[in-house]
């Protein structure tokens, strides 16, 4: 590895933010280790890292075993981990969890299988090991949602104070841990999201809306732990909001990621969604 001061650790799930990220860590002339999900990360992460290996995505003993070989004392975790197939038949031969992970499994989240709960876990697991969790935004901040309209799209007239009732909605709901976007419609309720991600919420929105004409609001927890789990969107999303016939999308003002900010802002001005940013 070439020597650019302690590496930077990045355990990357699926998605373009692992590749974000990684790409800000260059840009800082950090040198960068990488242990990425096998069948979720991708692969164009090989080509941005001084080390990469890949790993189980419940492989924690491997996890720290290389970070810790590399000289990593601070990493990044980002990316997706499609938690509705956990849920799937043989998931215990799919996954094959080593030791470490098991022991993590029954002392502290037998009874606790949320995201937060897990990630906090798997967080003590490597501070145990002297690798400290960094924000996952650290290296990519040009990409967080900023306040105020971010289109040249203006929000439409009859979704206006869909804005505020729905972001105020949004924000109860993250804090009761059940989901961090719904959707709203003049004043009603369309779809709260919920295991499925927020790609298929927003289908599940237009079927149930096919008129169209509504809003999609996606917002942090109040007690957001930046260190994972931020709240992102981007192009597929932008995609799949005018496929299901939403007109508006409204982020947390620097608590949300917009992926490819400049790509994404500019293709919602060309379907015409409005995207808003707001702050509690």
């Amino acid at each position: 590895m070439t020597d650019r001061g302690e590496p930077v650790g990045l355990i990357a799930g699926a998605g373009r933010l692992p590749v974000l990220v990684a790409e800000g860590v260059r840009q800082a002339g950090r040198g960068l280790v990488v242990v990425a999900f096998r069948g979720l990360a991708d692969p164009a992460l090989r080509g941005l890292a001084d080390r990469f290996n890949w790993a189980g995505v419940t492989r924690v003993g491997r996890w720290i075993r290389l970070l810790r070989r590399a000289g990593v004392k601070r990493a990044v975790l980002a990316g997706g981990v499609r938690k509705a197939e956990i849920y799937t038949p043989f998931r215990l031969l799919r996954y094959l969890p080593d030791m470490r992970a098991l022991r993590l499994w029954y002392r502290k989240l037998r009874h606790d299988h949320r995201d937060n709960a897990v990630l906090l876990a798997v967080a003590g697991e490597l501070a145990g090991e002297g690798i400290e969790l960094m924000s996952s935004v650290e290296y990519c901040r040009e990409h967080l949602a900023s306040e105020g309209p971010m289109t040249r799209t203006p929000v439409p007239r009859k979704a206006a104070a869909d804005v505020a009732f729905g972001f105020d909605l949004a924000r109860r709901s993250a804090a009761l841990d059940i989901g961090q976007a719904l959707a709203v419609k003049e004043g009603d309720i369309i779809a709260v999201e919920a295991i499925e991600g927020t790609d298929r919420m927003i289908r599940r929105a237009g079927e149930l809306c096919p008129s169209g004409g509504w809003t999609l609001v996606k917002v942090a927890r109040p007690d957001q732990d930046m260190r994972f789990d931020v709240p992102t969107v981007g192009p597929e999303t932008i995609r799949n909001l005018k496929a299901a016939g939403g007109v508006c999308l409204v982020l947390e003002a620097y608590r949300t990621l917009i992926l490819d900010k400049p790509q994404t802002l500019g293709l919602a001005d060309e379907l015409g969604i409005a995207v808003v940013g707001k702050r509690p």
